[in-house]
């Protein structure tokens, strides 16, 4: 019978994870804070409404294709737990599904928050030609007279939800995490602000989508962590970069 022992991944500092967390939560907050929300918005709204909510690009590209593109992505990251193609090869087949169900529970975690919302889009406010008032996010079931459901952004999350990747890569392959943090983080934003500029949402709620994207992410990596891993599973774990593979051992 023979024995595989995993090669024993890198260490990280132990609080860098949370140390971002909390800065990232504090910088959200101070936005919220500065109540700039309604001010960024005029500059695309005006008292009859926002002039580009039916731009061809925003709407076609950077709406419907973007969301059309993430569930693409997200079916290609389900299939490479199985068979994994490019960086993806890199990586345990453990973290291969932790980054497919991250992206998932991402994705979960706004939707149900912004359905449970009574949070209206900034297009549905009587300053921008609507009819609802100005009510706080965070002032949790008070009515505001239009349709809610717009809190925090759900289209963001087609970007923001695949940070997940930076967790389940940066113990084999720290350069690729980093740039595939740097690419979801740069798409959250994008769609973000497309929907800022058609007056679907205020800034605050494409930050709150990030960081509760972010925060999702690192939780199921600290509960994946925790887990037990069937020797199938570790068996496939490649080598830390700069490491020896680990010769199998055998026992009579």
């Amino acid at each position: 019978m023979s024995l595989s022992a995993a090669a024993p991944a890198p260490t990280h500092p132990p609080f860098a994870a949370l140390a971002w967390t909390l800065v990232s939560l504090l910088g959200v907050l101070a936005w919220d804070a500065l109540a700039q929300d309604r001010a960024l918005a005029r500059v695309f709204g005006t008292a009859t409404g926002f002039p580009l909510r039916e731009q061809w690009f925003l709407v076609s590209v950077l709406h419907e294709g973007a969301r059309r593109a993430a569930w693409g992505v997200m079916l290609v990251l389900t299939i490479a737990v199985w068979w994994p193609f490019g960086v993806l090869r890199q990586i345990s087949s453990a973290d291969r599904l932790q980054l497919a169900i991250t992206a998932l529970l991402g994705v979960a975690v706004i939707n149900v928050l912004k359905y449970a919302s009574t949070t209206s889009c900034p297009w549905d406010l009587a300053e921008f030609g609507g009819v609802a008032r100005y009510v706080s996010h965070w002032t949790w079931g008070a009515a505001d007279g239009g349709v809610g459901r717009c809190f925090p952004a759900g289209h963001a999350s087609a970007g923001f939800a695949f940070v997940g990747g930076f967790f389940a890569l940066r113990r084999q392959q720290p350069r690729a995490a980093r740039i595939w943090l740097a690419c979801a983080v740069a798409a959250g934003l994008l769609l973000g602000m497309a929907q800022q500029a058609r007056g679907a949402h205020f800034l605050s709620h494409t930050l709150w989508t990030g960081w509760l994207c972010w925060s999702t992410a690192w939780l199921t990596d600290v509960a994946a962590r925790k887990l037990p891993r069937t020797a199938s599973w570790a068996d496939s774990t490649p080598p830390a970069q700069g490491e020896e593979p680990v010769k199998q051992q055998r026992v009579k």
